[in-house]
């Protein structure tokens, strides 16, 4: 609650701390009717039931001032709500603003090791929890703490201690009970939630890999997957809803048994004179009106018990320590010569398993590296520590001889681009994803990215242009246009140094062709890091570095790899059979 209170009571928002004063000035006086009403109800019966002729306006004027008490609370409740919506909606807003912002400073590291579903569930319980925890504990608990103090004292100055007693022994145990098996109740709904966050996870993970159970037929499987996880939490919930059961029957049995004996108490008062029918009216009335909140008091508590977990979770979400963070103080990245050099650098994504083993190599301003070698080499990290996903454990990465651990990231990101291999798009429209590259670009700036991409005359040529939808993935295009819009958003972004990341592997050989002809045209007057698996991609490229086991075991232009008769040359000649064994089945296939 500490954590929640700086949300709730803003620093700089004066008019939301009005807000505040006048939602608590409207529950004072809601609760002043509230507990004023049983007094215009007992005067009303007590003339009504009087010897004498009984007055019969004074009984008509009390039950209307009854009546309009009664439409006041309503009022009072209603404008409470209205005063206070804003400061719960802004602090929610602003809170659940914040959590996303940490859940972006967090590492690479923290989001391949959790799924995606159960960080949005812990998000949107968390999120929920608190309007509720808000509206209970301003709206519920504290009026009902004021109203119980003051039937306490109603009681003692017109009925003396032992209907106090009585009260004080029926709450006291009314909120035992209620707090033992709220409790027990709370580790059930934790692990209905546990058990949700299960199901809820599997289906989006489902959903989000639908092509690959398309591929492998595994609908059955994956929809017997699910339903395990869904019958698990139906158990849960029935264990959940039937202590709910009992806590409501031990509940009113406490109430009701208080009520009897307290009305029975006050008839026995009547027999022996000493009390009026109207003070069984207002003991009966009081009692009433305290035990209505009351009775929802463990739902309330759930509420609350449960939020405060939901809340837990969420606030562990943002004080998760983000793995790469900025040094107090660092200064933005300036770039004047885009040279990027690796200075000795070791890595490894677990402590026992070293990726990079003292990798050093420059890439000199304007030049085109490129990085080679077989699967797990390496290649992709260093694309990885170069954007400072992670931060090496040896070593260091420059930029025009600024150590990038020592720039913010921020302005290290701006200074480089990426095409990927799997160039993933928002489920948007052609224009938001390219205008993904950069803050509020103008029509003329996304037109002439689309142009240098080569994909501005597919995009003229569908009936929607740059607003048509590429869905989920960005799977409504084909490989091509998708790498060609990644490009055209790397274009947008003009950054001074680019990082090819496998950008063709994925395409056919027609298709890889023309896009390479693209990146060669954007890789112009820019410092590129081109890291391929084939070697045809790269052989233009000024220096080819050649990786195994984290090492560079060879480096020179293509020519001078080839003559080395290395590694690089048995990677080339393999490369070579191959594709001349697939052009071989090719033609075959076609005669």
């Amino acid at each position: 609650m500490r954590r929640f209170l700086p949300y709730l009571w803003p620093a700089g928002r004066p008019d939301l701390k009005r807000r505040i004063i006048g939602a608590a000035l409207l529950v004072l006086l809601s609760k002043v009717v509230v507990l004023t009403l049983p007094f215009a109800y007992a005067r009303a019966v007590d003339t009504m039931s009087a010897d004498a002729d009984p007055a019969v306006w004074v009984a008509m004027a009390l039950v209307i001032a009854y009546a309009a008490g009664r439409f006041a609370n309503v009022l009072f409740d209603q404008l409470r709500n209205i005063v206070f919506n804003r400061v719960g909606q802004d602090a929610v807003r602003e809170l659940t603003e914040d959590v996303f912002a940490r859940l972006h400073r967090l590492s690479l590291r923290f989001h391949l090791s959790r799924r995606t579903g159960e960080i949005t569930r812990v998000i949107e319980r968390g999120t929920k929890s608190i309007g509720s925890m808000l509206y209970f504990l301003l709206f519920n608990i504290a009026p009902t703490a004021i109203e119980l103090i003051v039937v306490s004292v109603v009681f003692w100055t017109l009925f003396g201690w032992e209907l106090v007693a009585a009260t004080a022994v029926t709450v006291v145990s009314f909120i035992w009970i209620t707090q033992r098996i709220t409790e027990w109740r709370v580790k059930l709904r934790k692990d209905m939630n546990d058990l949700d966050g299960q199901a809820m996870a599997r289906a989006v993970d489902s959903l989000l890999n639908y092509e690959t159970v398309k591929y492998f037929g595994a609908e059955d499987r994956e929809r017997n997957r699910y339903a395990s996880s869904a019958a698990a939490y139906a158990e849960a919930a029935i264990k959940t809803e039937n202590s709910l059961g009992l806590l409501n029957i031990m509940q009113a049995s406490i109430l009701n048994l208080m009520m009897g004996a307290a009305m029975a108490w006050t008839v026995w008062g009547w027999s022996q004179g000493r009390l009026t029918p109207g003070d069984l009216v207002l003991v009966n009335t009081y009692l009433m009106q305290l035990f209505r909140p009351l009775d929802l008091l463990g739902w309330v508590y759930r509420t609350i018990r449960q939020g405060l977990i939901d809340m837990a979770d969420m606030f562990n979400l943002m004080d998760t320590a983000a793995e790469v963070e900025d040094t107090p103080g660092a200064p933005a990245l300036v770039v004047r010569r885009p040279t990027v050099t690796f200075e000795d650098v070791s890595f490894g994504y677990e402590k026992d398993r070293r990726i990079l083993h003292g990798l050093s190599f420059e890439a000199p301003a304007g030049a085109t590296v490129a990085l080679v070698g077989p699967s797990g080499a390496g290649k992709s990290t260093i694309g990885r520590l170069l954007f400072r996903f992670y931060d090496p454990w040896e070593g260091r990465i420059c930029i025009d001889g600024q150590d990038i651990a020592q720039v913010t990231q921020a302005s290290l990101r701006k200074a480089i681009g990426i095409v990927p291999q799997d160039s993933v798009l928002f489920n948007d429209t052609i224009g938001y994803n390219i205008a993904y590259g950069r803050d509020d670009p103008t029509p003329e700036q996304l037109r002439h990215a689309a142009e240098d991409a080569s994909i501005l005359p597919f995009i003229e040529a569908l009936p929607q242009g740059f607003d048509t939808e590429v869905g989920e993935r960005g799977l409504k295009l084909s490989g091509g246009e998708k790498q060609r819009v990644a490009i055209a958003r790397t274009l947008l972004k003009d950054p001074p140094i680019l990082l090819l990341d496998e950008a063709t592997s994925a395409l056919d050989s027609r298709t890889e062709q023309d896009i390479l002809t693209t990146l060669g045209n954007i890789s112009c007057d820019r410092t590129t890091i081109a890291i391929a698996h084939r070697l045809s991609t790269i052989a233009d490229a000024d220096v080819i570095n050649v990786m195994e086991a984290g090492r560079i075991v060879e480096s020179g232009s293509h020519a001078a790899l080839l003559k080395r008769d290395g590694l690089y040359a048995e990677m080339w000649n393999r490369q070579l059979t191959e594709d001349e064994t697939g052009e071989e089945e090719d033609a075959e296939a076609a005669e």
